[in-house]
């Protein structure tokens, strides 16, 4: 008996077609649900912003029997301010404390020096001001801006305008949950989680912009054709490009884990959580965004289209003749016209036609 193939060989060869389109009320009830609580913590629980934007003090201690925990406690008990302690390498400590000036930043040096037991000088304080985590934040969301409205553009030149539009429907879908998982586990937003979200964004327009150019080459010629609906060669857009999504989102996602769950998590670089939290979430968004959001939405909008709208009657009228004589569609040779509008690559593997084992139709 021969071995079955493995799901994985079977999806690489493309012969696992599954109904994304079909489905995507689906993927648009979860994506609202997940939207709606990064929404909601938002506004409870809000953002835990770094230093550099509150404005405060920065601490550095060298190497110290102090934990973090007592760490904490020495400093909060001299600010009566929340604290954040971090470990670094070779028993170091960085703490920060928002909210003080220059004269309550020499005062709490000097009481932290006494309870580690260290000298003072052996303490580094760096103090930083709200008016350059304001200027980070203007320059983070003008830039954004501009981005938005040059994606928007080129999208709609290289492509068409709906596809700019569920383009950028996902990525504002991915930003929002990112920020929202931010306010969820209460880390710290720093100006390098600024650097990881505008890096997402990257990320999630060029996989959405791989199904794009696919659907946008097998669509060509659509109307000259009957068998085929606007959404069946978006759903095979999607399908002939899955197993490439899965590679890379897979390939990326593995060395940011890395950074997160063992630099962060388990050896305890807290100052690595800022990004690669970001990069993690965002990296997962915008796979899951330009397959379940982007193109599905491409989908529902090209149906409003008046060509579009008589095609699919005219596709679903086909179907229900054939179905009603006992006939399968796709099976019939006499539409010669489906191979001259619609490239080969959306037929795909199960409705190539044979050839011979010496090449021969």
């Amino acid at each position: 008996m021969a071995k079955r193939d493995s799901f994985s060989a079977r999806l690489n060869r493309g012969e696992v077609v599954y109904d994304f389109i079909g489905n995507r009320r689906i993927w648009y009830g979860i994506s609202v649900l997940i939207t709606i609580t990064a929404i909601a913590a938002l506004a409870v629980r809000g953002l835990n912003m770094g230093i550099e934007f509150q404005g405060g003090a920065v601490f550095t201690t060298p190497k110290s029997e102090v934990s973090v925990s007592q760490a904490q406690e020495f400093v909060e008990e001299a600010s009566g301010h929340e604290v954040i302690v971090q470990k670094l390498g070779e028993g170091q400590l960085r703490i920060q404390v928002g909210g003080l000036d220059t004269e309550q930043s020499d005062q709490i040096r000097a009481e932290l020096a006494e309870d580690m037991g260290v000298p003072t000088s052996q303490i580094a304080a760096e103090l930083v001001g709200p008016s350059w985590g304001e200027q980070i934040a203007t320059k983070a969301w003008t830039g954004l801006g501009v981005f938005m409205i040059l994606v928007v553009l080129y999208l709609a030149i290289a492509f068409e305008w709906r596809m700019a539009v569920a383009a950028l429907v996902a990525l504002i879908h991915d930003l929002t949950i990112t920020v929202g998982i931010y306010s969820l586990v209460g880390f710290e937003v720093t100006v390098g989680t600024v650097i990881g979200l505008l890096t997402i964004l990257g990320y999630s327009l060029y996989d959405t912009v791989v199904v794009f150019d696919s659907l946008k080459e097998q669509t060509r010629g659509i109307t000259k054709q009957t068998r085929y609906t606007y959404g069946d060669l978006a759903n095979i857009s999607i399908n002939s490009t899955l197993i490439r999504s899965i590679n890379t989102t897979v390939v990326a996602l593995l060395p940011v884990a890395g950074l997160l769950f063992i630099g962060g998590g388990v050896l305890g670089a807290g100052m690595l959580n800022d990004i690669s939290l970001s990069l993690f979430v965002g990296l997962a968004a915008g796979a899951y965004s330009s397959i379940f959001i982007a193109t599905p939405l491409v989908a529902d909008l090209k149906d409003r289209d008046p060509a579009v709208r008589a095609l699919n009657k005219r596709v679903l009228a086909r179907r229900a003749a054939a179905a009603a004589k006992g006939e399968s569609v796709d099976a019939d040779p006499s539409d010669d016209s489906v191979e001259d509008a619609v490239p080969a690559a959306v037929v795909g593997q199960r409705g190539r036609r044979g050839r011979s084992s010496d090449g021969r139709r």
